[in-house]
């Protein structure tokens, strides 16, 4: 977990201005460090420099784009990150070990044939069926406490078991539940996704670790079933709807989950896949 506030901010920065030219001088000053102690402390809460934070975080936008964005060209994607042709190329290569042409042309069956993709019973959906579940909704904002990691997603119901309980305290009769979510597993490596678990609380309230979720304007994906098709779900938001309508994600915001029910024993889960878009 990433006990500090700074860190987070950090974070929260440079996921905002990915597609400028953020450097480590820039995100230490908007902390309020020097570069020397904001590059320990970087290091020591998330595992990476600011240097391969940012180049990893740049790359596997780009490469959730391409799968995304089928319709665009390559060279644009990159070009949105800072890359000349032949460096994108290049910096692509070295880290997904192909061309960004094989990814986008790979990307379907590598997230289908990903751990978390669960085959019985389960079927990608087409364009039609998934957009049958997808209303457009003005999502209200929400003041959360939350808690921020680096990890793996199989290990989101520990997470929650222990947030719930030492924030038990906070639990009303209308709090929500919302778990953000800044990476696709299809794309970035199981062990580094970037993941908030958060409950909603009065925006009075006292703790430091606290933060607005913005809402606005959403494409909402109502999904019914057991927790373990969750993956599949989005895949098919990744996959079939958003690479076929004319609608774009608003990358200066996360993909967000609300859930508004739970049943721990069998594991069937009701919940909203929100989409922001532009």
């Amino acid at each position: 977990m990433i006990t500090n506030e700074a860190i987070n901010r950090a974070i929260d920065y440079i996921l905002e201005h990915i597609e400028e030219d953020v450097t480590l001088d820039a995100v230490a000053k908007y902390c309020h460090f020097s570069k020397y102690y904001f590059s320990r402390l970087f290091k020591a809460q998330t595992g990476e420099s600011v240097y391969a934070f940012i180049k990893r975080v740049r790359l596997e936008q780009s490469a959730f784009r391409l799968k995304t964005e089928q319709g665009r060209r390559i060279t644009e994607i990159g070009a949105d990150y800072g890359y000349s042709s032949s460096n994108y190329s290049s910096a692509f290569r070295q880290h997904y070990r192909m061309a960004p042409a094989d990814f986008r042309r790979k990307c379907r069956r590598y997230s289908m044939e990903h751990p978390f993709f669960h085959q019985e019973k389960w079927h990608v959906e087409s364009f039609k069926e998934c957009n049958a579940r997808i209303t457009a909704e003005t999502i209200p904002d929400y003041d959360v406490i939350y808690e921020r990691r680096i990890g793996n997603y199989r290990q989101l119901s520990g997470d929650w078991d222990g947030f719930i309980r030492k924030y038990q305290d906070y639990i009303r009769p209308d709090t929500k539940f919302l778990e953000r979510t800044y990476d696709d597993p299809g794309v970035t490596s199981q062990e580094q996704c970037l993941y908030d678990i958060c409950m909603s609380v009065p925006g009075d309230c006292p703790l430091e670790n606290t933060m607005r979720i913005e809402g606005g304007r959403c494409f909402v994906y109502h999904f019914k079933g057991h927790a373990k098709y969750i993956y599949a779900a989005y895949q098919t938001l990744f996959l079939v709807w958003l690479p076929q309508t004319h609608y774009e994600l608003d990358t200066s915001k996360s993909l967000f989950d609300i859930y508004h029910k739970i049943d721990c024993d069998t594991m069937y889960m009701e919940l909203d896949i929100c989409l922001p878009m532009k």
